[in-house]
């Protein structure tokens, strides 16, 4: 007669599926776009549902001589230009039921506690870059010819990638518009990584070049990778790209600054509510977050965005 092997079909109801009780999140990209807005209101007069920015205009150069006896015109001075910044109200919401909390193998509260906290940080750093893709200076790359506020969106092939001669391009239009460098004469140009590919992937002279790296690592570990042409560079996979090119290309959006380019109106703090419990049975806990606050291009001389494809799509 043939052994009975006492395995795991035969005791199959002691043999179960284990669960680790601690649960990961999902892989997330650090929000940073809203660190951009550097010009905030410095004395606003009152709350109000938008708040309106003033530039002082110069006066026009006096280049003509003076005649010795005659008492030259007074002029006008120039009325100042204006930014409008619109306060809207954001937030978001979840709520928990007490049969989920009781039953669920790990415990949620916090989990959801952090899933709110970045949700809100999420959804804030998008709606901050539709406002920096509204800026009206851009560089397009169409058939390899690269220009500045003339070529199409649609107009971008696959082969338009990203290059030094754009940063060469970008850097010389801020300083022609007298645009004030974000740090140490350096402006700052945010890129998508597939963007950044092509752009460390030049060879030659006139390609980027290891002694450009930072040899302080402080400086990485905040996500640049390296000064070139005039600019800091710095990767993030939240850069806005769509496949609005040529044959549907993907175009990746990336954007070259000077200080003041964004400017921040905030009526309220973006926060994380815990709502109150009132269901009969005390069964529903809402957490969720809120703020009131707006944003707008305050100079556009100082935002240029790029349009390019990418090699590495």
């Amino acid at each position: 007669m043939a052994n009975a092997y006492t395995d795991t079909s035969a005791l199959s109801n002691l043999v179960e599926t284990a669960y680790d009780q601690y649960v990961e999140f999902a892989l997330r990209a650090q929000p940073l776009f809203r660190n951009l807005a550097d010009k905030r209101p410095e004395q606003q007069a009152m709350p109000g549902s938008s708040v309106v920015f003033e530039i002082y205009q110069d006066f026009s150069p006096a280049t003509s001589t003076l005649t010795e006896d005659v008492d030259p015109d007074a002029v006008a001075f120039p009325n100042p230009t204006t930014v409008t910044v619109t306060l809207d109200e954001y937030g978001n919401s979840a709520i928990a039921t007490r049969k989920l909390r009781v039953l669920a193998l790990s415990n949620i509260d916090p989990a959801l506690v952090d899933a709110i906290a970045y949700n809100q940080a999420d959804s804030i750093d998008s709606v901050v870059q539709t406002v920096l893709r509204g800026g009206t200076n851009v560089i397009h790359s169409n058939g390899s010819a690269v220009t500045y506020n003339s070529g199409t969106t649609v107009g971008t092939t696959s082969a338009d990638v990203f290059s030094s001669e754009i940063a060469r391009l970008a850097r010389t239009k801020l300083v022609k518009n007298k645009v004030v460098p974000v740090k140490g004469g350096l402006f700052a140009c945010y890129l998508d990584p597939d963007a950044s590919h092509d752009l460390r992937a030049e060879t030659g002279a006139g390609g980027w070049r290891t002694p450009h790296e930072y040899s302080d690592a402080a400086a990485i570990w905040a996500g640049e990778i390296g000064a070139y042409e005039g600019h800091f560079f710095v990767e993030t996979p939240r850069a806005y790209s769509n496949t609005d090119g040529a044959s549907s290309a993907t175009v990746y959006r990336s954007y070259f600054m000077g200080k003041q380019a964004l400017a921040e109106a905030t009526a309220e703090e973006f926060h994380v509510v815990v709502g109150p419990v009132v269901d009969k049975l005390k069964r529903f806990q809402p957490i969720g977050w809120t703020g009131i606050a707006g944003w707008a291009v305050y100079r556009q001389a100082a935002l240029i965005r790029a349009e390019t494809a990418s090699s590495a799509t």
